[in-house]
């Protein structure tokens, strides 16, 4: 991903692999759900590795629950919250 591509559009991609994947190729929906669309749990799991690798940063704990990683949006909003101390040096 180069440094034009916004956080959404590299959160997209990151979905739309997994997804990929899985054998599911179709437009993700930034506001829908995520399981919904087609992910299992272990596929979260490589999601939230993916972000981190992507964003060069670590997710607290606290960050890891299901609420913030429902939705490409409300993972957005979660990676919003992220202090400077959180990314990885």
């Amino acid at each position: 991903m180069n440094a034009q591509t916004s956080p959404r559009e590299k959160l997209v991609s990151l979905v739309a692999d997994i997804l990929k994947r899985n054998g599911i190729e179709r437009p993700v929906d930034t506001q829908a759900d995520l399981i919904g669309q087609g992910l299992t749990s272990v596929d979260m799991v490589h999601l939230m590795l993916a972000i981190e690798a992507a964003f060069d940063l670590t997710i607290p704990q606290s960050g890891l629950t299901p609420e913030n990683f429902r939705s490409i949006a409300t993972i957005e909003t979660l990676l919003g919250t992220l202090t400077p101390a959180e990314a990885t040096p």
